[in-house]
Formats: structure tokens, sequence, C-alpha cells
């Protein structure tokens, strides 16, 4: 009788070792997961508009400790200081203009497009009566920002397309530069993204949008896919840290969905000195046009755009159109 007490005891011991490994194990294997995610800091980069306005939430809940993931963020009013970022490895992430990641793409090929961040944002913005279309631009003199990026090769696209033969822009380094010429002269005209346009407009009542290029695309190229901005990562950083990249993710697409809060996101957009008033910044986010666009709704929609600047200027995309690694896939 002891001989099979004994046998029981040993039996029942057996098998609360055999748990306890196994929950040492379940837990060892969640500790990993959290070393592959929760301690690698994703440096994320984005420009002054739009794309660090769908950011603002997760950058919020960074600071606060609320996020699953680590990050870091780095807002620049010019999109060269983001990719050079970028392609040296300061950067991890960025949020860039659409054909800038094919350049990069095509000059390193070390870029992959996570996503779509921004759809059509950019508009005609003046006080000259006489504009109603891009086709009233012939003679003309535009004030725009984004030099080599997608504000210049659209919009050089549209007069193209519409016939408009001559049509002189100014480049300007930053859209608060271009809505500040604007402000001292409104006769003036200038190609500005949204939410520049609502603050130029409410400081100065002469001044209204009077056209948006993302109506014009549609209507000369037959094409839906305007694509302002993208989110891309350095394929280097991807291989060795998928699981956090997954992640970011994640959260930066909670983070666009919490701008249905706009109360609070613009509060947070004044917060970050993205734009001065709250108000202003309130209504400018419902023109910002911030999506979140993966997988492949995000490749159809930017290799059509793509296509489009390719045909009409190679040198826009880099001068050949990316190939499949280009487009993330989870």
């Amino acid at each position: 009788m002891k001989k099979k007490i004994s046998v029981i005891f040993l039996l029942c011991l057996l098998i609360m070792c055999i748990s306890a490994c196994s929950n040492s194990k379940k837990t060892g294997d969640n500790k990993g997961d959290n070393k592959k995610t929760g301690n690698v800091e994703v440096r994320v980069g984005s420009l002054k508009g739009p794309t660090s306005i769908g950011l603002v939430n997760l950058m919020k809940d960074s600071e606060e400790g609320k996020t699953e993931g680590k990050y870091s963020f780095k807002i620049s009013g010019q999109a060269d200081e983001i990719t050079s970022m970028l392609v040296s490895g300061e950067l991890d992430v960025a949020l860039v203009p659409a054909n800038a990641a094919s350049v990069l793409y095509n000059k390193t090929n070390n870029i992959e497009v996570l996503d779509i961040n921004t759809l059509g944002v950019l508009y005609c913005v003046t006080g000259d009566e006489s504009i109603s279309s891009i086709n009233d631009l012939e003679g003309k003199n535009v004030i725009s920002m984004g030099q080599g990026t997608t504000p210049e090769f659209v919009f050089r696209y549209l007069l193209k397309k519409s016939g408009v033969k001559k049509c002189d822009i100014t480049f300007v380094s930053e859209a608060n530069e271009a809505a500040a010429l604007l402000m001292e002269d409104p006769k003036r005209i200038a190609i500005l993204p949204q939410p520049f346009t609502t603050v130029a407009i409410k400081k100065n009542d002469k001044i209204k949008e009077v056209f948006s290029l993302t109506d014009e695309w549609k209507r000369l190229s037959g094409n839906d896919s305007f694509v302002t901005g993208v989110t891309v990562v350095r394929k280097d950083f991807l291989q060795d840290n998928k699981d956090a990249v997954l992640l970011f993710m994640e959260e930066q697409k909670k983070s666009t969905e919490s701008l249905s809060d706009v109360k609070k996101s613009a509060d947070l957009v004044v917060e970050k000195g993205i734009i001065e008033n709250a108000a202003i910044a309130e209504e400018a986010i419902s023109k910002c046009n911030i999506t979140y666009i993966d997988g492949d709704e995000m490749k159809k929609n930017l290799s059509e755009y793509l296509k489009v600047l390719y045909d009409n200027s190679p040198e826009a995309v880099g001068g050949k159109l990316p190939e499949e690694d280009f487009y993330f896939a989870k």
C-alpha cells in the first residue's frame, strides 16, 4: 500500500514538473516576442503636414508609454531631409512623397513600401478671380513647394495634359513659405497642400481654393489613383525586425483611425507644431485625405499612379518603374 502511494506521489510530482516546464517555455517564448518588438526602437520620420497629422495619436501614445512598440519621431518641413536620413540609416521608417519612394528604390534598392498614408491634398489657391481651372494658368507664375517630388511632377503633368504651354513655377523650400508669400499678395497663385491651404484661407479672406489638383488629375488622366504620400521602410531593417515593422503598421493604422476624434487630434496637431490654431486644425484634418491602405489595394493604386508619372516623365519615378519587391506583402 505504501509502495502504491509512493508511486502515485511520484507520478503527481512528475506531472507538476512537466506542467511547470511547459509554462516556463511559454513565458520564454513571450519574452522572445517582446524582445523582437517592444525592445526594438523604430525611428520614424515624417513631413510637416498630412503625414505627420496621421501619426500624432501614435506619437502621443508612445510618449505616454501606451504603445506596444517602441518609437522615436522626427518631423521635418523638407522631404530631402527625411529621405537623406532614411538612406543614411538614421531613420528606419519614413512617410514620404509617393514618387520619392520610387526614386529612392531605384537609387538604393533598399526601400519597400508598407502603405499609402495620404491621397490627394494639393490645391490651387489664389485671390486672382480670373483663375478657375488649370487651363487659366497660361502665362502665369505659380508658387509651389516640393521641387523634385509629387507636387512638381503632378503639376507639370497636369499643365502638359491641359495644353498650357507657358507657366512659370517659383519653388520654395516649404509650404509655410509659399503660404507666407500668398499672404503678402493674395493675387499671387500658389499650389499648396492641406492643411496649409486651410491655414492660408483662414488668415486672409481674399484667398480661396480655386481648384483641386485631385479633380484635375481624375479629369485629365482618367485615373482615380492620386497618391500623395506613402510609408516606406529600409529593407535591411525590415529583414532583421519584421515583427517590429508589422507592429508599427498596426499602430499606425490605429493612429489614423483615431483622427475620428477630431478635437483631441487637433489639439495634438497644435502641440506638435504642425498648425498653430486648434480651430483651424479641426477644419483641416477632414480635408487632408489621410488614409491607411496596405496590401493588394496599396500595390494597385500606387503602381497605377507611378505608371502615369512614368509615361509623362520617367525621371519623376527614378528612370524606371519599381519591381515587385517594392511593394510590401505581409
